[in-house]
């Protein structure tokens, strides 16, 4: 993490955080419903169940966002991003966070099927 992204106490401002876990947590989803056969879909964010800030993340850290599938309906995913921090030599649980996208038709914006066959 850069010293650009920090807040007034000098560690990495919550929001940056926040920002990397939406887009990890997507990717992480487009990757769940290939898995689970259906075609790469457009992702929204609808909503942020839970966000823990375990402990700071400090300038010069190296930051991992590990994704891991909750649960899947016909048109919502819902997605677990653990944050890693490696400072120095320790790896360091900093923040945890739930994430829900809807699958979306970019045309309309309206809610599609994740899966082809409608099932989760």
């Amino acid at each position: 993490m850069m010293p650009r992204d920090t807040n007034p106490l000098g560690s990495i401002f919550g929001g940056v955080i926040l920002s990397h876990i939406d887009s990890a947590g997507a990717i992480g989803a487009r990757r769940e419903v290939g898995r689970a056969g259906g075609s790469l879909p457009f992702l929204v964010t609808v909503a942020i169940n839970r966000v823990e800030f375990h402990q700071p993340v400090m300038v010069g850290d190296v930051v991992s966002f590990k994704t891991r599938l909750v649960k899947m309906g016909k048109t919502s995913i819902t997605m677990n991003v653990a944050v890693e921090s490696e400072r120095g030599t320790e790896i360091l649980q900093v923040t945890e966070a739930e994430v829900v996208y809807v699958g979306i038709n970019p045309h309309d914006r309206k809610p599609q099927p994740l899966l082809s066959d409608g099932k989760p």
